[in-house]
């Protein structure tokens, strides 16, 4: 059997006079209405190839929100084509800035309400990732932010450092992870970066910090020697990035980020469970990304989604 074709896209939507409104597009060389989405291409990951397609097809530099689903359907090759969708908050600075041209893959883009996409959508598919957006619509949490719990790229090994355990340094497979994550943590575009001061967590922000000009800040609190010694200041940390509403990036370490994942479930009014188990096992250079309501952040969290590093 032939390898399947991933590919990925957005259900971009915006506030229009009181409403709801998404965007379609009418694709030209299928004459249909469709959600924008494309191929992955060699290299990119899942979140760094929907932010991708939405530009080139819409001309919307756009965040993703919260994960909307999967489509997988069969092509005219006969392979599986296995489409990965997300929400996409567009906001006026955006439209303001889109650069859309009508062209031969894409003759025009359009804005519409949820009733009147359910019946426009040519594919029931694309219909049940609208249903997925409405479910958001009914419980209030369209708009949201991510909390995104990162553990430090790989680094040196305790019993090959002279030196403290903060000052243990990346190695070089920890300085690969460290950059590979920046394509896919920057496609929900986060505003603040906090780090351990260890060294290991500062080197590992470093490449993100440099790719969206965010200064890091360094926090003791969420270090493992605080962890380890009864000074962590997990709680504070948690409870000012939630009252913040921004989207941001938390870089720890693996005794300390299920006490992170903890926190955000009890500052957000969340069940706890195994699941806050499962995000907070990571991989050295892995990220759970939590995504919250922005209106409204103690409604809980949303949804959960972890990445595994590419490097």
């Amino acid at each position: 059997m032939s390898a399947a074709i991933y590919a990925a896209g957005a259900l971009c939507w915006r506030v229009v006079d009181e409403k709801i409104v998404v965007l379609v597009v009418h694709r030209a060389k299928y004459g249909d209405v469709t959600i924008p989405k494309g191929k992955v291409d060699p290299g990119e990951t899942l979140p760094q190839t929907a932010v991708r397609e939405i530009e080139e097809e819409t001309g919307l530099r756009v965040a993703l929100g919260v994960p909307l689903g999967i489509s997988t359907y069969p092509i005219a090759s006969g392979r599986e084509k296995i489409v990965h969708f997300w929400a996409a908050e567009v906001g006026d600075k955006a439209i303001a800035q889109s650069t859309f041209v009508p062209n031969s893959e894409i003759a025009a883009i359009e804005w519409v309400t949820l009733k009147k996409a359910r019946g426009y959508l040519t594919y029931e598919r694309d219909v049940e990732i609208l249903d997925e957006f409405e479910k958001l619509v009914r419980q209030g949490v369209t708009s949201t932010f991510a909390l995104i719990a990162l553990r430090h790229g790989k680094a040196a090994p305790r019993g090959d450092w002279d030196g403290s355990d903060a000052s243990r340094p990346l190695t070089d497979r920890g300085v690969k992870q460290a950059c590979s994550d920046v394509p896919t943590i920057s496609a929900w575009r986060p505003k603040r970066i906090v780090t351990s001061d260890a060294v290991r967590c500062v080197a590992t922000v470093a490449p993100l910090a440099a790719s969206t000009g965010i200064k890091p800040r360094h926090e003791p609190g969420i270090s493992q020697d605080a962890y380890e010694d009864g000074r962590g200041e997990v709680r504070g940390v948690i409870g000012k990035r939630v009252r913040s509403r921004k989207t941001a990036v938390l870089c720890s370490h693996g005794p300390v980020l299920p006490e992170i994942m903890r926190e955000i479930a009890l500052a957000t009014g969340t069940m706890p469970g195994a699941y806050l188990n499962d995000a907070a096992d990571l991989d050295t250079g892995g990220f759970s990304i939590v995504h919250l309501s922005a209106s409204n952040p103690a409604s809980g969290i949303i949804s959960i989604e972890t990445y595994a590093p590419v490097a």
